[in-house]
């Protein structure tokens, strides 16, 4: 399936009447804007805005989202500017777009948390739509799946930027899928070996974990069931950079942590 049948596909099992034709004509003009750019892993530039917004798509954002998704790099990678952006496809996704371009333009890198606290408060300040962040979050969530083909350098700032920056703002906004992925990416490239470990650690015991889990959720089910109450009843691991955390903060051993 081409990219594009992918996010329309997404897009058409979460809303009733999506505008398909604004979708293919920003994906055109995207492609066209970013033709011959290359990332650093020698693919074509132009899959970063599309998995961006096939990300978008899947999460059930809207339309003008997934536009500015495939398009949120034209202005600042390309020589098109805004003022184009605003005629092809609105002063929504034009205004999105700028957004994400101005918050394109500051870096941040220092470990203090009261400074990591103001920059959260600026990105936010910064933004008049809240999905300029949301999308702010998930292009730093591809950047950071693809990230291992940046030098190591790069890797240690990026990393360190998105867990003490990026993953805190998602739990902020209550986008826990994002938190968690942002986090467990940045321990694999911040602490490789502690991460590898703790993988191995987690993978070994599997089986014991899930075992334990089918159990109390099917006594949870039985006792939802005798007293007449409709639930769905779900069970999920703590994720690893959690499990890193509490074993760093209260000096513990993995065979001590008892709630994974």
């Amino acid at each position: 399936m081409q990219a594009i049948d992918s996010i329309i596909s997404e897009l058409k099992k979460k809303r009733k009447e999506p505008n398909i034709k604004l979708i293919r004509q920003a994906f055109d003009f995207a492609q066209t804007a970013h033709e011959g750019q290359k990332r650093k892993s020698g693919e074509d530039y132009f899959m970063h805005p599309v998995e961006v917004a096939q990300i978008l798509a899947q999460h059930n954002m809207d339309e003008e989202s997934i536009v500015a998704g495939l398009l949120h790099d034209v202005v600042e990678d390309t020589k098109i500017p805004l003022k184009e952006i605003d005629q092809k496809f609105g002063s929504d996704v034009a205004e999105i777009v700028d957004g994400l371009t101005k918050l394109s333009g500051i870096s941040f890198q220092s470990k203090d948390e009261r400074k990591s606290e103001s920059f959260r408060k600026m990105l936010l300040a910064m933004s008049k739509d809240i999905r300029v962040i949301i999308i702010k979050l998930v292009d730093r969530l591809h950047n950071m799946r693809t990230l291992e083909h940046m030098k190591e350098s790069s890797q240690q700032l990026i990393a360190q930027e998105t867990i003490d920056i990026y993953a805190p703002l998602a739990h902020r906004l209550g986008i826990s899928w994002i938190k968690t992925e942002l986090e467990n990416l940045s321990f694999k490239f911040l602490h490789p070996e502690a991460f590898e470990k703790l993988q191995s650690n987690i993978n070994a015991s599997e089986q014991q974990q899930k075992s334990y889990v089918d159990k109390v959720m099917e006594i949870i089910r039985e006792k939802m069931k005798k007293e007449d109450v409709k639930c769905d009843v779900m069970g999920r691991h703590k994720h690893l950079y959690s499990i890193y955390r509490k074993m760093e903060l209260q000096n513990l051993d993995f065979e001590q942590i008892a709630d994974l």
